[in-house]
């Protein structure tokens, strides 16, 4: 049967996963990606004596779970299954010693796998801390958070397997001296942006925070208390910078230790960068997920879960992912060891509030807290049961015998240490979807998606777009009233049975959304990537109270976001050093423009065409204006010239940074990149930004004139608005379609084009 995917999925695949030839064009079907992966993927089976009949059974069993769209692997696979980079993991984890050699070892690491498409995770807890003596040259230690601006910076240089920026989980501490240091050291939404961070939280600081005590810092080069902190001033400074603008996270390490199966191996000191993978160092995962939403059967107008099939689509992906470890290229020899030394995989699922909505059944209520008990008991429960065949067929992992599991009276014998994970499914969700992503709760109901020129495409969830024309209730205006509004809650055209049963992100309480975690990471081998929702006035005490909440209920960690507290950062351009509140008066303004102007023209060749950039200088000799035209370009492609040499003239009358102003152009992408004496240019916008570098950035240039003029905020707050209606949990703009960066199950997504930083 051919492969049925919605638009949004074929334009995802299209841009990210399917082959090109030489030209960039697409030449290979999504069939055939899928028997690509599926075909590979069972070659494995060869290792262990299969014959051709058998490898064919299997092979068609892997091509039946991803083609029904029940079960997709992490996006290393799907991309390079059967291609020449051959990297099919997403998650490792890096150690960082405490030497100068150990850690540009590190940073070394890091970039190939972040060329080579995954992601890493760090603990920086070992490094010693700020100002401490360095006995090999007499001078002083820069501290943990210096080395982090060092990977953040090498990171933002490496482009993530020609898909994305690499994506990094910096982790500390509590006990480590600098820990004040690094818990604000996202105070400034530009700083560290190829990083989310989180805490690593003992048991011990619980217990004294709980009891207001004071807790020892411990120096991780001697090992010895060198100072002391009240644990609860602590835990509420991480909580008012989570208000903030949702950083750091926590994870509570004891916890994720309590279940590390190889204890011998090694404590857990980091996770992946969505902290839901906790790794050993040197270790890597290949995660994937069943779609829950896909394994509902619907009888004689009834809908429940079809448990055979979700048991059968387990074993399945079970096998799937193991074989994945021995088809795997690792970017280092040291990480292939280890993998294959526990032969970790993380099976999770997604689709979860989808599945909620065709049951019938409220995400914020005690029925769904059961039926998740239900299914993740059911996914483990059949995990281990395959492994165990595949102990039995293929041998156990290697470290078996310094495992829990030797050690355990029921001497359980099987192929992989770790089974499942619930892992971000932004790019995976959109291809399998219709369907939510992970156990997140839908985002939205109806909403607009921006397309060429402006124009507005509204999308309505299609089983609630069903739900509507069978109760009657459906209208194009009542959609695109409830993508104005974000939610059907307070909607008097909507029955209100269907509004308690279609909720979204920000409908459901902080509270419900770790409950639900709690329950899927009993069932979690590793841990759980969520995110929890807080409106806009939630109160620092409303985040501190779910944080405790996630430690009582077993959590391994948790990511919260309160809507719109990284736009608000963004307002904050008149905060002085002295004061919190924003400065109403002082505002950046351009200064106005001369009668005469001198300056240069530059010739760069596009992939559109012979850009010329003519770059302006007042009679001061400041910057000051910029002019761009395009050969015989018209329409649209001019337009749009215009529009960036319009504000990158107001940006350099406004005296804003010329290194943050070529930093937001560089790398912007169009679909003609060209070469220009040797360098990619990948678009006009980049050109221009290189135009400016090379021209301006000369140090004998003086810095621009700083002059500042009334602004109206309710203006500037306008202008920064995202471009979708529904404002819940946007962050940013997304790097590749301009659409509404998200929020969501610890990560940076958009619903628009697939994009994920993580």
């Amino acid at each position: 049967m051919p492969v049925k995917l919605s638009d949004n999925a074929l334009k995802v695949l299209e841009k990210r996963y399917l082959k090109k030839d030489s030209e960039g064009k697409v030449c290979e079907s999504t069939e055939d990606m899928f028997k690509r992966v599926a075909h590979t993927i069972a070659q494995t089976e060869k290792l262990y004596g299969k014959d051709a009949a058998c490898i064919k059974a299997i092979e068609k069993d892997f091509y039946s779970i991803i083609s029904n769209l029940e079960f997709m692997p992490n996006s290393p696979t799907l991309m390079n299954a059967g291609r020449e980079l051959g990297q099919l993991s997403a998650c490792y984890v890096l150690p960082v010693n405490d030497s100068m050699e150990d850690i540009f070892e590190a940073l070394k690491s890091a970039s190939l796998i972040h060329k080579s498409g995954g992601g890493t995770g760090f603990s920086f807890s070992r490094l010693r801390s700020k100002n401490s003596m360095v006995k090999s040259t007499g001078g002083v230690a820069s501290g943990p958070v210096s080395f982090m601006k060092v990977f953040d910076a090498a990171t933002q240089a490496v482009k993530q397997g020609g898909m994305r920026r690499g994506a990094n989980m910096g982790i500390l501490r509590c006990d480590h001296p600098d820990i004040l240091e690094f818990i604000t050291c996202k105070e400034n939404n530009k700083d560290i942006t190829n990083f989310n961070i989180s805490v690593a939280i003992t048991d011990e600081f619980m217990k004294k925070m709980e009891s207001g005590q004071d807790y020892n810092l411990i120096d991780p080069h001697t090992h010895k208390p060198v100072g002391h902190l009240n644990a609860k001033e602590v835990f509420d400074l991480i909580v008012k910078q989570a208000h903030k603008n949702g950083e750091p996270g926590i994870i509570f390490i004891d916890k994720m230790n309590e279940f590390n199966p190889t204890p011998e191996l090694g404590e857990y000191e980091s996770t992946n960068p969505c902290g839901e993978q906790v790794l050993l160092p040197y270790e890597s995962c290949n995660l994937g997920s069943i779609n829950l939403s896909s394994l509902v059967d619907e009888t004689q107008g009834s809908h429940d879960v079809n448990w055979d099939r979700l048991k059968e689509v387990t074993r399945i992906a079970v096998r799937f992912l193991d074989n994945v470890i021995d088809t795997n290229r690792f970017p280092l020899p040291v990480i292939e060891e280890n993998t294959k030394r526990t032969r970790k995989i993380g099976l999770g699922v997604m689709g979860w509030g989808s599945m909620l909505c065709r049951l019938k059944i409220p995400y914020d209520s005690e029925k769904a807290l059961k039926l998740a008990d239900k299914i993740m008991s059911v996914v483990l429960k059949e995990a281990r049961a395959e492994s165990e065949r595949l102990a039995k067929e293929k041998g156990v992992f290697p470290a078996y015998k310094q495992s829990i599991y030797a050690r355990s009276n029921k001497k359980i014998k099987l192929r992989n240490a770790t089974l499942t994970t619930i892992a971000p499914t932004g790019t995976i969700s959109i291809i399998a979807g219709p369907c939510s992503s992970g156990i997140e709760p839908l985002f939205a109901l109806s909403y607009y998606r921006n397309v060429m020129d402006n124009d507005k495409l509204i999308e309505v969830d299609n089983i609630f777009e069903a739900t509507a024309k069978e109760r009657g209730f459906y209208s194009r205006k009542l959609m695109e009233k409830i993508a104005e509004k974000g939610t059907i809650h307070d909607l008097e055209e909507v029955p209100d049975d269907i509004k308690r049963v279609f909720v979204t992100a920000h409908d459901i309480s902080p509270e419900w959304h770790i409950k639900m975690q709690a329950v899927f990471q009993k069932y979690t081998d590793n841990a759980v990537s969520k995110t929890v929702n807080f409106s806009q006035h939630a109160t620092i005490e409303d985040v501190k109270t779910v944080y405790l909440l996630a430690y009582q209920l077993g959590c391994k960690g948790v990511t919260i976001y309160r809507d719109k507290s990284r736009q608000e950062q963004v307002l904050n351009i008149g905060k002085s050093e002295s004061s919190p509140e924003i400065n109403l008066s002082v505002k950046v303004g351009p200064r106005p423009r001369p009668e005469v102007t001198i300056g240069t023209t530059t010739k760069v060749a596009t992939g559109c065409g012979n850009l010329y950039v003519t770059i302006n200088s007042d009679e001061a000799g400041k910057p000051f204006e910029v002019f761009t035209q395009m050969g015989k370009a018209g329409g649209c492609a001019a337009s749009q010239l215009e529009a960036v040499g319009r504000l990158v003239s107001l940006s350099l009358r406004s005296g804003v940074d010329l290194k943050a102003m070529i930093e937001q152009l560089r790398g912007i992408r169009c679909p003609s990149p060209s070469w220009e004496k040797g360098v990619r240019i990948f678009s006009c916008t980049d050109a221009i930004a290189r135009v400016i570098e090379r021209r301006l950035m000369d140090h004998s240039l003086k810095e621009p004139v700083k002059e500042t003029m009334p602004v109206n905020v309710n203006e500037l707050a306008g202008v920064i608005k995202a471009p979708s209606r529904i404002s819940k949990n946007i962050i940013g703009v997304c790097p590749d379609c301009g659409g509404a960066l998200r929020h969501e199950e610890g990560c940076m997504k958009c619903q628009g084009c697939g994009y994920s930083k993580c």
